[in-house]
């Protein structure tokens, strides 16, 4: 058979390729470098150059480091290297029974009690056979300092429900203040409840259990009536995912064990505390400063090596016998009956590299430049002197110092008026304040010939004091819904030129473009902070250096006894009162004085007003203190608008002076009430160390429109002088409703101004002139912090519902 010969011809599916056009690309390249060559950077091995099963080794060499991390870090807590396994104990109902919890976590097969003295209720729980040691702490009931110190150091918190109630509203205010600092891995048991009827007993469980699932996600319940129950919630606690809070893994850390006092030479009130105890977190150096949370900032002389009181196989001494089965030993008060020859000196402190206790910079007040005065600057003195003259009857031989000091009722005035606009000019909200003071002042004075009738019942008169606490908490709200109606406007003061009253005041075209120097006008306080010069690059530098571990000292799990210079007394008064004694080495720095910045939320049960420079307790990471704050909007402009009330719908960011904190690390706020308990009002964390962080008050001027014509309008209300319009005739003016425009001209001698705006005005609008200042935080800090009066417990804190019945 034959065939036709003839070329291949496609079909109407056949594929058709783009012709390639790299020569054109690359030519056009080459013609914009314009002959230059870029630098050839040596390029990384990329993952797509590894083969498929190379990248799959990859990933599970990975895997396999990060498990063994985790698994390195459960072996190593609580066992013969590691520190005890810290569990606090928090009871979050006045009838939990944690006493009841307690006894059955001792008995324990093969374990070894001992119990601690310097905490009520404490002990530590030895298991040679599991290779496990714990130590229990338990808080006192109502001390919320003790329970948010402890949280600070524990490895695990076992919180103690009730079976009917779970928590009462005391445990409810500790929980927000425990999940607003930061919360290690926790675990909830339930004990009792065995006397409840089988069917109610049913229905609480249901009940607890939904309580819990809305506040604790994911949580179990433990419940704790036998030893079996015991040792499954031991189990639960030592393998559980440890949680880490940032601000205690950067820096060593214990709690003490046992602590002596030795009173220095030249008094009894200050001497040396030897402070024993396990070190966690990270390595101690010993020429690093401590700080005893609660009590301030120490120098260490020297760290020894005790013997360690916990140990999983402990060395025989004569006169103890050897105990297989369980038995409780009482250790030594204080600790003080050690073997002093078994005791080692690990290090002494180095002056030469030892961290400084200076925390404040002495200002040299001739530091400044000084000018001799010009002619024109000596005549303008003159000038001032003879205006300032004048005629005062004066008894005869009155000398010419004697009759300088004779104050006639006019200049008294005139003195008082003065200050109270120097003190207007530091704060609007005090100004509000003092008037209600002189008002009250003067009105007894008036009436001294009044008749009263006086209550016999001593009640009355309590009630009475109530009530004053109760109005002035009605002018709070009122200046706060006046501030939330009409934000920043005041009224110009008539007896006052305004032009003397806001002369510290500037106007700004706009608010967040126009330059603000941040070195311009700085009070005396800034002479006494420190500044980093790139705070974030040496906090960089610092963490770069924990996790190389190149410090030198102590090592985590050692169990040591810190010398500690100048400590007075009342410390170890309050630790043998049973409160505890938690110590935090710091980092460089740490101790000295700057501004902070924290970012702040209201708590939702706080609804009471508070007042920017109202004096609050912080608890900032292992810090607590008091100071008055600033409040001002997060923005990121250069630029931040002071707020004069804590705002509940927006975060806020409060400015103070206070030690410098490395971030992370939470801050809690709280208000002490008149009767001495604390109110958790924000919770937030340590946003910067900023001095420089420019915070402006403004002040807005209202008018209101007299006459409207096209685009011009006459204003009054405003001011009510000609001098004032002419004062501020600069600044641009703008109204409620979006108009823009400026001061042409003043109109007679009471204030009326002629205006030009973009556009017609209503006539139902009001004009605004903003101005603006630059305010700073009062030097109110002080780190001592009474301890707060125990909250009132109600019966329950969990909400009513209705358990479904299966």
């Amino acid at each position: 058979m034959v065939m036709a010969a003839g070329a291949h011809r496609p079909g109407p599916l056949k594929q058709q390729n783009k012709a390639h056009k790299g020569g054109k690309h690359s030519g056009s390249s080459q013609r914009r470098a314009g002959g230059r060559v870029p630098v050839k950077a040596q390029p990384r091995r990329r993952l797509r150059d590894l083969s498929r099963v190379d990248r799959r080794h990859q990933a599970l060499q990975l895997r396999r480091q990060r498990k063994e991390a985790v698994l390195a870090e459960k072996r190593s807590l609580g066992s013969r290297d590691g520190p005890p396994h810290l569990v606090v104990v928090v009871q979050l109902h006045s009838r939990a029974a944690a006493q009841d919890a307690f006894r059955l976590l001792q008995s324990q097969d093969s374990a070894v009690v001992r119990a601690d003295e310097g905490r009520a209720g404490g002990f530590a729980l030895l298991c040679p056979r599991f290779k496990q040691r714990w130590r229990f702490v338990t808080a006192q009931a109502g001390d919320l300092h003790a329970v948010l110190d402890l949280a600070k150091v524990a490895d695990s918190l076992l919180f103690i429900l009730d079976p009917v109630d779970g928590w009462d509203s005391a445990g409810e205010h500790c929980l927000s203040c425990l999940f607003a600092q930061g919360l290690p891995s926790y675990a909830l048991a339930v004990p009792g409840g065995t006397d409840l009827p089988p069917k109610k007993r049913i229905d609480a469980r249901k009940k607890l259990a939904k309580a819990t699932e809305k506040r604790f996600p994911e949580a179990k319940l433990f419940p704790l009536n036998t030893e079996q129950e015991s040792s499954l919630l031991l189990r639960h606690l030592s393998t559980q995912k440890q949680r880490h809070l940032a601000f205690r893994d950067r820096r060593a850390h214990l709690l003490a064990y046992a602590a002596e006092f030795v009173p220095g030479q030249e008094s009894d009130l200050v001497g040396t505390l030897k402070v024993s105890g396990f070190v966690r977190g990270q390595t101690l150096d010993v020429n690093s400063l401590v700080h005893i949370v609660g009590h301030g900032d120490f120098q260490v002389s020297q760290v020894d090596a005790p013997p360690d009181p916990l140990s999983l196989n402990p060395r025989v001494v004569k006169g103890q016998k050897r105990s297989q089965d369980m038995e409780i030993q009482e250790d030594p008060v204080n600790g003080t009956d050690e073997i002093e020859e078994d005791v080692k000196v690990l290090m002494k402190a180095d002056p030469s590299k030892q961290e400084s206790l200076q925390s404040e910079v002495v200002p040299d007040p001739m530091e400044g430049e000084q000018t001799w005065p010009t002619e024109e600057e000596l005549q303008e003195a003159e000038d001032s002197l003879k205006a300032n003259r004048r005629v005062v009857k004066v008894p005869k031989g009155t000398s010419k110092y004697q009759a300088a000091w004779i104050v006639d009722d006019g200049e008294e005035g005139s003195e008082k008026d003065d200050d109270e606009d120097d003190d207007i000019d530091d704060d609007l909200m005090e100004e509000a304040v003092s008037q209600e003071g002189e008002s009250s002042e003067e009105e007894p004075g008036e009436e001294e010939s009044e008749t009263m009738t006086v209550s016999e019942c001593l009640r009355d008169d309590q009630y009475d004091e109530k009530m004053e606490e109760d109005e002035q908490m009605l002018e709070r709200y009122k200046q706060q819904r006046m501030d939330e109606m009409f934000p920043d406007e005041v009224d110009t003061p008539r007896d006052v030129p305004a032009r003397v009253r806001f002369q510290k005041y500037r106007g700004l075209k706009s608010f967040r473009t126009s330059p603000w120097d941040p070195k311009e006008n700085l009070p005396r306080d800034y002479a006494r902070i420190f500044q980093f010069q790139d705070f974030s690059r040496t906090r960089k530098h610092l963490f770069r250096q924990i996790e190389k571990e190149e410090t030198e000292g102590a090592l985590v799990g050692w169990y040591i006894t810190l010398h500690i210079c100048n400590v007075p007394v009342s410390v170890m008064e309050s630790f043998k009162e049973g409160k505890p004694l938690v110590v935090f080495s710091l980092l460089p720095h740490e101790q000295k004085m700057s501004v902070l910045n924290f970012l702040v939320h209201r708590h939702p049960s706080n609804t009471e007003p508070v007042r920017a420079k109202e004096e609050l307790i912080f608890h900032c990471g292992f810090r607590r203190f008091r100071a008055s704050p600033l409040f001002s909007q997060h923005t990121s402009a250069d630029k931040h608008k002071l707020e004069r009330f804590l705002r509940p719908d927006a975060a806020l960011v409060v400015t103070v002076y206070a030690p410098i904190t490395f971030p992370p690390a939470s801050v809690l706020l709280f208000k002490q009430r008149s009767n001495g308990m604390h109110d958790l009002i924000a919770t937030g964390s340590l946003l910067s160390v900023d001095p420089d962080r420019i915070v402006i008050k403004r002040l807005v001027l209202s008018g209101h429109p007299f006459k409207i014509f096209t685009k011009t309008a006459v204003v009054r209300y405003m001011f009510f002088n000609r001098e004032d319009v002419m004062w501020f005739k600069p600044v641009e003016l703008r109204t409620k409703w979006g108009r823009r425009g400026h001061i042409k001209e003043p109109l007679g001698t009471h204030g009326h101004m002629k205006c030009h705006f973009d556009g017609q005005l209503k006539s139902q609008d009001t004009v605004l002139l903003n101005l603006y200042k630059r305010v700073f935080p009062k030097w109110t800090y002080d780190p001592h912090v009474p301890d707060p009066v125990p909250w009132v417990r109600s019966e329950s804190a969990l909400p009513e519902q209705e358990v479904e019945m299966e």
